[in-house]
């Protein structure tokens, strides 16, 4: 069996709207229609019947993204309904996943066209009750916050697994010496960057705003922040000694993100020329509690199946959960120049609407990419209960 080409065709994502702000009132399975609508206008020479599957992550699925959202959305988008849908949870990493099980099936010849995304609402993530053991229980059952983390933990699981995920930045942090103020400057560089990026229309070609929406930029970004003002903020999860705040970490968010994936045959209907094609990909495992340095067993193993380096990498788009995440990673990494990183912001300033990050990150490598004309990229996040995945894509 000949193993096929992979190539992304177009990208596209929402504006990223903070917690409670501009796309709070909008529903998941409409976000995640909005992107899938948008990439299909996009290639009006290929026929949408001749999509094979559209693969969407989302990290949570307890709310209104239940029952299969990618089905959903196809089905909101008016897509024909020959064409189906399949939602794959990986937590943080479930966007990043959908783009590499449907590279994988177009790789092997099961699909021609395909459709990869992620979604998020945290903003709209119930609360869940679960089934009292007993009838009639006589006191009061708990409500769990599905926004984030963990929730109804297994009590075999050992408790340094089942820290918080900022617990597990700090312990990051400890790991690697961080200082609050390393944390802060990267949090600002972060914001630095995005902002500049969006004032030099860098983002245009990628962010297809929601209509009636009144939101054209990612929603998290501060132009005006400064060492200073994050300095004033308290630690959020060690109130003695604690180094990550909100400022250092990234914000709640919504939104949604959507590639474009073909074979040669299916290249040739669209009739574009694609952005980037998939190289490899790789997934690793570490503790649970210092999942923030997942990523980098799975981007040393990407390279190492791609045949590159470090040396050769053009642009990576590496996920910050958290600075110190990040930080820790960038120094298990010592060859890697840390200009190439993040080069248009990362998700401190961009934001992290959890199953659609992975979708946003292997994007924008690609939209760089073709903006550069040439080059070897790659993206990377952790993953919440300890694991990293990484894509490299080429062009």
């Amino acid at each position: 069996m000949s193993i096929r080409d992979v190539y992304i065709v177009d990208a596209v994502r929402t504006p990223i709207g903070k917690f409670g702000g501009a796309l709070a009132g909008v529903r998941p399975d409409d976000l995640a229609a909005h992107v899938v609508r948008a990439l299909v206008d996009r290639s009006p020479a290929l026929d949408p019947a001749r999509v094979d599957d559209v693969y969407f992550g989302d990290a949570n699925g307890a709310g209104e993204d239940n029952r299969d959202v990618a089905r959903m959305a196809v089905l909101l988008a008016g897509l024909p309904v020959s064409v189906p849908g399949v939602t794959v949870n990986r937590l943080c990493g479930s966007g990043m996943e959908a783009v590499i099980q449907a590279a994988r099936a177009i790789a092997l010849g099961d699909a021609s066209v395909a459709i990869a995304g992620g979604v998020e609402s945290m903003s709209r993530a119930p609360w869940v009750l679960q089934k009292p053991e007993r009838a009639f229980p006589a006191g009061h059952q708990q409500l769990h916050s599905t926004t984030l983390g963990w929730r109804m933990t297994n009590p075999r699981m050992p408790a340094e697994w089942t820290v918080s995920l900022g617990e597990g930045a700090e312990l990051v942090a400890d790991k690697h010496g961080l200082t609050r103020e390393q944390q802060d400057a990267f949090a600002l560089a972060s914001h630095h960057k995005a902002a500049e990026a969006w004032a030099k229309g860098l983002y245009d070609d990628e962010v297809v705003p929601y209509a009636g929406v009144d939101l054209s930029r990612d929603e998290c970004i501060r132009d005006t922040t400064s060492m200073e003002a994050l300095a004033k903020l308290k630690p959020s999860f060690r109130p003695t000694g604690g180094t990550v705040t909100a400022g250092n970490s990234s914000p709640l968010n919504d939104g949604a993100a959507a590639l474009l994936l073909v074979d040669e045959d299916g290249l040739r209907e669209t009739g574009r020329e694609p952005l980037a094609r998939i190289r490899t990909s790789a997934v690793t495992g570490i503790e649970p509690q210092l999942f923030g340095l997942g990523p980098v067993a799975a981007v040393r193993r990407a390279l190492e199946k791609a045949g590159r380096s470090f040396a050769d990498l053009t642009t990576f788009e590496l996920n910050e959960a958290f600075a110190a995440q990040a930080l820790g990673c960038l120094a298990e990494w010592p060859e890697l120049d840390p200009e190439i990183v993040n080069p248009r912001g990362g998700a401190v300033a961009i934001g992290h609407p959890l199953g659609a990050s992975g979708a946003r990150l292997a994007g924008s490598v690609a939209h760089q990419l073709a903006a550069a004309g040439s080059g070897t990229g790659l993206a990377a996040l952790c993953i919440g209960v300890g694991q990293g995945l990484a894509l490299v894509l080429e062009r």
